[in-house]
């Protein structure tokens, strides 16, 4: 029987970061699947789905902390303008004090 030989391994290729976002952008605002970009780029199908897929979750994870943000905003100015409330009653308060104490 013939010795075996393990299959040699070809290097992997490694792509920067503008062009996994350019294949992602191909995917997203073109017609075409992920197959059809993935052979166009010359990559594979699956190293593509993992971009996308990537780049769909850290959209989506963004967009979470975007509505905390917001969230944390609207809760600021609501307590911003109690804080003016209380500020005038206070001002309207203490001129009241001030002239009843004069006697006027």
């Amino acid at each position: 029987m013939g010795e075996l030989h393990p299959k040699e391994a070809t290097p992997r290729r490694k792509f920067d970061s503008d062009f996994k976002s350019d294949a992602v952008k191909l995917v997203e605002i073109g017609n075409r699947s992920i197959k059809q970009v993935a052979n166009e780029l010359g990559i594979s199908e699956a190293t593509l789905n993992n971009w996308v897929y990537n780049a769909r979750r850290a959209k989506k994870a963004n967009a979470g902390e975007g509505s905390v943000v917001a969230d944390e905003i609207d809760r600021l100015r609501k307590e911003n303008e109690q804080l003016r409330m209380e500020k005038e009653i206070l001002k309207r308060f203490s001129a009241f004090w001030i002239k009843d104490t004069d006697g006027n």
